[in-house]
Order: C-alpha cells, then sequence, then structure tokens
C-alpha cells in the first residue's frame, strides 16, 4: 500500500502559481490570494473605524458638559486650555484654596509621623550596622586596669556576643536557657537584611516627613503673603525652609 502511494506521488505534477499574461507585465506582479487577503483586511478595519467614528458623533450630545468646558475655549473650531491670567479668582478664592492645601499636606505628614514612630518603636532605635549611635564609655580607677580590661568578663558574657549592641545574653542565662532566635550564620544573615531594609524605608519615610513639613510653611507663608500688610523679607526661600517675612502688627477690631 504504501508503494503504491509512494508512486502516484511521484506522477504528481508540482503546482506552479500563474504569473501575469505578457500583456499585463506592465502592470506589475499577478496578485495572489494571500497578498489580496491582507489588502481585505486592511481595508475593512478601516472601514469598521470610520463606521465606529461616525456613530460615535451621531450619538453624541451637543447640550453635554464637562468640567474641562470651564478651563478650555473654542478657538477656530478647536479646543484649547484658558491661560492662568485668564481663569479668574478673587484672593478670598485663593485663601480658601490654600487653606485646604495646608490642610491636606498636614494630615500626610501627620500620617508619616506616626508611621515613623511605629517604625522606631518596632526597630528599637537601633542602627542598620549593628553599632549604636552613642558610644559606652567605662570608667576604671588606674590605667593598670585599662590594660588588663576584659570587656566580656565586665559585660558577663561571651567573648562571641561582644561585639552584638543587642540581644547579648549573660553567661548565666547561656547556662540556664536556650537561645531563642536565630544561631546560625545564614539566618543571622537574613535578618540583618532585613533589619537593613527596614531602617532605608525609616530614612526615606522621616525625610518625606521633613518635605512635607517644609511644603506645609511655604503654602502658609504664600497665603500669609495675600494678607494687605506691610512685610519685609528676612529670608529668602530655599529647598529645606520658607522664606521669612517680618509683618508690621495690625490691630484687630
Amino acid at each position: 500500500m504504501a508503494s503504491f502511494r509512494k508512486a502516484l506521488k511521484s506522477r504528481q505534477r508540482n503546482h506552479h502559481e500563474r504569473s501575469q499574461p505578457g500583456f499585463r507585465e506592465h502592470l506589475g506582479l499577478l496578485e495572489k490570494k494571500k497578498d489580496y487577503k491582507l489588502r481585505a483586511d486592511d481595508f475593512h478595519k478601516k472601514e469598521n473605524t470610520l463606521a465606529a467614528l461616525r456613530k460615535k458623533a451621531l450619538d453624541k450630545n451637543p447640550d453635554e458638559f464637562y468640567y474641562k468646558m470651564m478651563s478650555s475655549k473654542l478657538q477656530d473650531g478647536v479646543h484649547v486650555p484658558k491661560r492662568n491670567d485668564e481663569v479668574v479668582m478673587t484672593e478670598e478664592q485663593k485663601k480658601v484654596m490654600r487653606t485646604q492645601d495646608i490642610k491636606y499636606v498636614e494630615m500626610k505628614r501627620v500620617a508619616e509621623a506616626r508611621k515613623i514612630e511605629r517604625m522606631k518603636g518596632e526597630l528599637h532605635l537601633l542602627e542598620a550596622e549593628s553599632k549604636q549611635k552613642n558610644k559606652h564609655t567605662f570608667f576604671v580607677d588606674s590605667k593598670v586596669k585599662v590594660e588588663s580590661f576584659d570587656l566580656a568578663n565586665h559585660l558577663d558574657t561571651a567573648p562571641e556576643l561582644v561585639d552584638r549592641v543587642f540581644n547579648r545574653p549573660t553567661l548565666k542565662t547561656l547556662e540556664t536557657k536556650s537561645i531563642q532566635g536565630a544561631v546560625e550564620p545564614h539566618s543571622i544573615m537574613k535578618m540583618t537584611r532585613q533589619r537593613n531594609h527596614q531602617y532605608k524605608i525609616l530614612s526615606q519615610r522621616i525625610d518625606r516627613e521633613k518635605k512635607l513639613f517644609v511644603m506645609s510653611q511655604k503654602i502658609q507663608t504664600r497665603k500669609d503673603l495675600q494678607d494687605k500688610n506691610n512685610k519685609v523679607k528676612v529670608k529668602k526661600e530655599t529647598a529645606n525652609i520658607a522664606a521669612i517675612y517680618k509683618f508690621d502688627t495690625k490691630r484687630k477690631r
């Protein structure tokens, strides 16, 4: 059976695409079905897009309102945004807006401050490199005792635990109780990386809280400048501090 099929296949002729007739060679290559398919798909895609846009234009409500109408105008049939000087606002409206801005910034700053305090409580104010910020000084009576001073003996702990500033048990604790927590070097390194990451986040939150405080001060200064009082600039505004003005005293009525 297989040899019969092979014989039939050998007698088949190779299929060749029909070429462009001689009298039409000036029109280029003859378009094949795959070429027609690509051209037809592109045509129908454009046709469907135009039909969808036409339907959207017919369904549009000419009386529809949207908020961008208040900040744009029609110029040569095209909507363009208004310039800042064309938006009219009273001084009272500006002061109310700045008051709302201050409340929002203060709310975010207080939230950051609470998160900072919570993280400080969790980290127990330890530095990421396992070194205390403040040095611990030991006092002895003579220089002889300084030379023979044994820190492990003085702290009553094992010499291997002297470099720790936290979780440093005494010899009595090591003899009577089992050590809680990680003791393997791999686990200790993992905990150290986690602690370093937490300190990095804490540092970022502290910087963010300082920036929000400066932003609040700058907004308050701009709000105070809207009052028509005589003022003198004492210090210029910088990236870290708001400008400082000295206002004339005004009696409240």
